[in-house]
């Protein structure tokens, strides 16, 4: 495959998995374990500049979307984001078009961010479980407190200046119960268009599971484990898959009598577009291997669930991007994900829609006994037969050159 023709998404992570936050279920705070106690998370300049001069190089394509996440990716600090969009405009080909986005905490934002957040048209996905007494169970401070209301300062900050908002809410033991109080919090309290969802699905194994229900920060002696996607236990924070899909399923029913075309939940957005025959999203797809990870030191990795050993590709300080993206580890990554589906996902009624979700999930056993049956399995199933009937509604509106939001007309109708 041509380099121009390439098709992949990059997370970039400025600051590695530092933090100024503890949130009981982030493992990816166990990351810094991958590096050098001594050894700086935060990106360096040249980094920086071999990053978006090798990424905007490695396409040719009309958009560029340059995305970071973290840890917390603000605590590199204002200038070094401003700088990466110096850096863009001017690797950027004449046809092309940068479009900047960033995952944050939000407890750091105030009116300079979010002016440049405006300014440089950023999209920021804003991290928040829900109204106070949800949000604050798992999402805490390195001092144990909750962080509820700087993230809704932040949030208020944001609103202010404009700024497009995506709020990314994690479904957990917590919250799980309460899938109206989420979404009507979002929904008419603040006034949020773009949410998704995610299960926190944390794996462990018997040596690992005891020190994992404590929280991925430090424990009390100073030690943690790396968290690796090994393991069939989880940890007593994750959400069950018949809650998971009790959850969704309750927010659908909701959206898709009031809302739709007017609150863009992306769960939703992915299971429309599989009716459609389209896969957006790496989750839903046959295969995988499309959204890469860079750490703070150019290290890449192939997927940002698998930061581990195994999956390391390569540097960009010596190592071209699109020969990581491209490489045969890539390929064998991507692929896996399809050659390894069990029959009983193979025979799935509703394998279109999921294809197995995330490898990173797929853990536990079939009714059969195969392995590789996916945690979550009975909470999808169960999801996307009961959507069926609407979603192909909706797909059936979209092909005639009509909207969506035609089928809350027709749901009115039909329960007068």
């Amino acid at each position: 495959m041509d380099a121009m023709d390439l098709n992949f998404h990059l997370l970039a992570k400025p600051s590695g998995a530092a933090c100024n936050l503890n949130c009981k279920y982030c493992f990816f705070l166990s990351k810094e374990n991958l590096y050098q106690e001594n050894e700086s998370p935060l990106m360096d300049e040249a980094t920086l500049d071999i990053y978006i001069r090798q990424l905007i190089m490695t396409s040719d394509r009309p958009e560029i979307q340059i995305t970071w996440q973290g840890g917390e990716p603000m605590l590199r600090g204002l200038d070094f984001f401003k700088r990466s969009v110096e850096l863009a405009n001017q690797y950027r080909k004449s046809h092309q078009q940068i479009f900047h986005s960033i995952q944050t905490n939000g407890t750091l934002i105030d009116d300079s961010w979010a002016a440049f957040f405006k300014k440089n048209n950023y999209l920021v996905g804003l991290s928040l479980d829900g109204p106070r007494e949800l949000h604050d169970v798992y999402r805490v401070g390195k001092d144990g407190q909750g962080s509820f209301d700087a993230v809704i300062q932040g949030w208020n900050c944001l609103q202010k200046h404009g700024v497009d908002v995506n709020i990314l809410c994690t479904i957990h033991k917590a919250n799980a119960d309460y899938p109206l109080e989420v979404y009507h919090f979002f929904r008419d309290t603040l006034k949020a268009q773009y949410i998704q969802l995610i299960p926190i699905v944390e794996r462990a194994t018997a040596d690992t599971i005891a020190l994992a229900n404590q929280g991925w920060g430090e424990t009390a002696d100073k030690t943690r484990p790396l968290y690796r996607q090994a393991g069939n236990l989880v940890t007593d924070r994750s959400v069950t898959a018949e809650k998971f899909g009790q959850f969704l399923t309750t927010i659908f029913d909701e959206w898709v009598n009031q809302d739709v075309g007017t609150v863009f939940v992306n769960t939703f957005d992915i299971a429309l577009g599989s009716w459609l025959g389209q896969h957006n999203a790496c989750i839903s797809a046959p295969t995988c291997g499309t959204a890469l990870v860079l750490e703070h030191n150019g290290d890449v990795y192939s997927c940002d669930h698998f930061v581990e050993p195994e999956y390391h590709l390569g540097n960009i300080r010596d190592t071209s991007l699109k020969a990581l993206v491209t490489s045969k580890q890539q390929h064998r990554f991507g692929q896996y994900k399809y050659d390894t589906l069990p029959k009983y996902c193979r025979e799935c009624p509703v394998l279109f829609a999921c294809y197995g979700e995330c490898p990173r999930n797929r853990f536990i056993k079939t009714p059969a006994g195969e392995d590789g049956l996916n945690y979550l399995c009975a909470g999808y199933r169960s999801f996307f037969t009961h959507i069926d009937g609407s979603m192909k509604t909706m797909a059936e509106l979209l092909r005639q050159g009509r909207f969506a939001d035609e089928i809350m007309t027709q749901n009115a109708d039909s329960h007068p």
